[in-house]
């Protein structure tokens, strides 16, 4: 009997195990979430992908544009207008720039992009009478030198083209900073 009763005390402190079934509402709650988490992943997947895919692409190098002949440009900034054909993510276009060309007392060709680098207006060369021989800013009175050295108002010079002069052309490439000043 003590046997018995070692046997009863071992077991009293354990619960006997039940065995839980599954509904069959919660069988279909199961089966119809994962159905619809699959179907609304099938469709979000391809959304992102789409918003994404441009992201990851990689930059390219702007490619170098014919702008003018090189025998027409002077020592005095003339303005040449040109369109490069640009691609933002799905939407391509091809918008039309601005470029100020001119010669140095050396004799080297170089361009400069005529938006302000205070706040984005259009600088034009000797528009104002009081800034003889310098580019001016018509929006709040900025204006720089010949080379795009900035002199009052803006932060920072006038932004310079690459360029290369080839077969009597000149061409135009990537937008950087002032390299002159």
């Amino acid at each position: 009997m003590s046997e018995h009763n070692n046997h009863d005390a071992q077991h009293q402190g354990e619960k006997p195990v039940k065995r839980r079934e599954m509904s069959r509402r919660q069988f279909l709650s199961y089966t119809l979430g994962g159905a619809g988490a699959f179907m609304g992943a099938g469709m979000i997947v391809p959304m992102l992908r789409f918003a994404i895919d441009p992201v990851l692409q990689p930059k390219t190098q702007a490619a170098w544009v014919k702008v003018v002949e090189a025998s027409k440009i002077t020592d005095v900034p003339t303005s040449f207008k040109f369109k490069v054909h640009q691609v933002d993510g799905w939407y391509e276009s091809d918008p039309e720039l601005e470029a100020w060309i001119s010669k140095d007392k050396s004799g080297n060709v170089f361009a400069l992009n005529p938006t302000c680098k205070h706040l984005g207006c259009t600088v034009n060369w000797n528009a104002n009478p009081e800034f003889k021989d310098q580019y001016f800013c018509p929006c709040h009175g900025a204006h720089y030198t010949a080379d795009g050295k900035n002199l009052a108002v803006a932060p920072l010079p006038l932004d310079q083209y690459d360029l290369k002069v080839e077969n009597g052309f000149v061409y135009l490439g990537q937008l950087g900073p002032n390299k002159r000043v």
